[in-house]
């Protein structure tokens, strides 16, 4: 017999929790779509701290040369002793240059705001490229006493390709959906991303030692700073929120082996601050941002309930199911990627590619669930031994091809334009 095509769709366990994905995405999208960017006069003199480690010099350059623009106090770089070429960009430019040969991001970052004379300091990655106004509209929600933190709204700069084209289209989901809810729905933004992160430095002086000496199941903790950043300054009661109008450009992977290696990293790093979260009573303060943090565990498995169906469906040869399951991916992720692809209306096209990519995501989760307490920068020639963060085999032999998240740079001829976005 003949079924219509919805029974194979609605009258199955994957069409019943397609609905409830759907639900669920649903309790994010309504309140994303009403948020708005804080709009005042409110302005605080900023102070900008920057961890270097083996940055590509041309990418430090611009990176400098945007944070100047933006008129703030001071730009405090914090540079590896081991990275003398980046030594010589920075003699370059009227910042403040400290010299450290302690490794590891946390302490260049302590090291830095420690130095910072301003109220407000942002914590920024060396290859992220601002906008002329960033400083101008990070200072306007800190006129909420508040907030004690607030986050920037990021794209992919300097590489075209596959993996920069699907990793734009996740970066505008999460600032269009997952961090805009969460900015209306309770002030209460669960990771600032590193990338540039603003804080009041009152807050940071406070939490520095518990950001210094953070454990997880007996193991110093190495990466990760941005999230216990965040969760610290909630965890004292203040609030965190995101200003979309806020623009900057990072680097991000064109290669799959280090795409991999800094998934599983950012992966590690939220299970241990979600899991660590959601067993303390601060987090439940905050309603929403609960729902979220589990919400996101949760899906780390539904979704590989995607390709198993299709995979049934062509080795069973059910050619309707498969052809169903493929239309109803295109449709439906396209729906929730809508503000992206208005921005870009190409990306339609990448639509199914965006979603082989959440699978494989999917399973980096859950490897990173199953080595919770694996500590690796994966990037970065540092590690912890015998609870200490130390140096590794190699360290400062790879000049140009710094990541504090990720990156290497190969093809700079092809950097993309910065201009204006929609915020």
């Amino acid at each position: 017999m003949n079924l219509p095509i919805y029974y194979y769709v609605l009258g199955t366990p994957l069409g019943v929790l397609g609905l409830i994905r759907w639900g669920t995405w649903l309790v994010r999208r309504i309140p994303a779509v009403l948020y708005k960017p804080v709009i005042n006069e409110h302005r605080l003199p900023l102070s900008i701290v920057v961890p270097v480690y083996q940055e590509d010099p041309e990418i430090l350059a611009t990176a400098i040369e945007s944070w100047l623009a933006n008129d703030v106090e001071e730009v405090i770089l914090v540079i590896d002793a081991s990275d003398t070429t980046c030594q010589d960009v920075a003699a370059r430019y009227p910042v403040t240059v400290l010299i450290t040969d302690v490794p590891g991001k946390r302490d260049a970052l302590r090291r830095g705001w420690r130095a910072a004379r301003t109220e407000l300091v942002a914590l920024v990655d060396s290859d992220t490229i601002w906008a002329d106004d960033v400083a101008v509209e990070v200072a306007k929600p800190f006129a909420d006493p508040r907030i004690g933190g607030v986050g920037t709204r990021q794209s992919v700069y300097g590489s075209r390709g596959f993996l920069a084209r699907i990793t734009d289209m996740f970066l505008d989901h999460r600032y269009f959906d997952e961090n805009a809810a969460q900015s209306l729905l309770g002030k209460a933004v669960s990771c600032l991303s590193g990338r540039t992160a603003v804080y009041r430095r009152e807050l940071l002086l406070d939490i520095e030692d518990d950001f210094m000496n953070e454990t997880f199941w007996g193991v110093q903790s190495l990466s990760g700073d941005d999230k216990r950043l965040t969760t610290l300054v909630l965890e004292r009661g203040h609030l965190t929120y995101m200003q979309r109008t806020a623009e900057v450009w990072s680097t991000f992977p064109d290669r799959w082996r280090t795409f991999f290696r800094q998934r599983l990293r950012w992966a590690r790093n939220t299970w241990r601050s979600d899991m660590r979260a959601l067993s303390k009573p601060w987090v439940w303060r905050h309603p929403f941002l609960a729902y979220t943090m589990i919400d996101k565990g949760v899906s780390s498995f539904t979704l590989l309930l995607g390709p198993i169906a299709m995979g049934y469906a062509l080795v069973t040869q059910n050619w309707i199911l498969a052809g169903v399951l493929l239309l109803w991916w295109q449709v439906s992720r396209a729906a929730k990627l809508a503000p992206h692809i208005r921005r870009r209306p190409s990306s339609f096209f990448f639509v199914l590619g965006y979603v082989v990519v959440s699978w494989l995501m999917a399973i980096i989760k859950i490897t990173a669930l199953v080595t919770i307490r694996k500590q690796a920068w994966l990037t970065r020639q540092v590690a912890v031994e015998n609870g200490e963060v130390v140096r590794t085999a190699g360290a400062g032999a790879d000049i140009g091809r710094h990541d504090d998240d990720n990156r290497d740079h190969d093809d700079h001829d092809n950097v993309i334009p910065l201009r204006r976005a929609a915020a």
